[in-house]
């Protein structure tokens, strides 16, 4: 088991604890707040491109199609009540320390891709970034988040593949706190 690894589980599993009672509040207003299940599982692409679903909580009606948001005709009518503040504040992202600790993800490495982003796969592949484990967060995401066009995003992916340390994941991780209390760089 790698340094990074033993970083992970040990980190997520101090989040899951000191994050217990705000996850329970957060299942408990999209439960009250929308039809169906609490939490939303994306089929994304992980290490070497293998699939795997990452669990968030659902911030959109149940029937909306699973693409990338950018790609909706109007993102914003398919919200629930309260899923522009759960995109805002990032609290849809608790659920991913489920992912962290069973091992499909890290906290940082490059967001995983939906299944269907050929274009960001594809991209990502050609530029070796697809060995990586994706992440929490990113040197993308602290570098624009969602408003990143895909050349941009696998550039900075791929400057983190050749930077990555465990002192630039510390970094990554300070300066992603930091973005979500100003939250930063989030469009929808």
């Amino acid at each position: 088991m790698t340094f990074k690894r033993l970083f992970d589980l040990f980190l997520s599993s101090i989040a899951a604890l000191i994050l217990l009672i705000p996850f329970v509040i957060v299942a408990l207003m999209v439960r009250i707040t929308s039809k169906g299940p609490i939490l939303y599982w994306s089929q994304r692409v992980g290490k070497n491109n293998t699939l795997f679903l990452m669990p968030k909580f659902r911030s959109m009606w149940v029937d909306t199609p699973a693409v990338a948001t950018h790609l909706l005709n109007d993102p914003n009518a398919l919200l629930t009540p309260i899923g522009s503040f759960l995109r805002k504040s990032s609290l849809d992202e608790l659920p991913q320390l489920w992912s962290i600790l069973k091992g499909d993800m890290s906290f940082v490495g490059p967001r995983p891709a939906l299944f269907n982003q050929d274009d960001l796969i594809s991209q990502r592949t050609a530029t070796g970034v697809h060995v990586l484990t994706p992440g929490l967060t990113g040197w993308a995401q602290i570098n624009g988040r969602d408003e990143l066009p895909i050349p941009q995003k696998v550039a900075l992916d791929t400057e983190y593949l050749q930077r990555h340390s465990f002192l630039f994941d510390l970094k990554i991780i300070l300066l992603t706190f930091l973005k979500v209390v100003k939250k930063e760089g989030v469009t929808h």
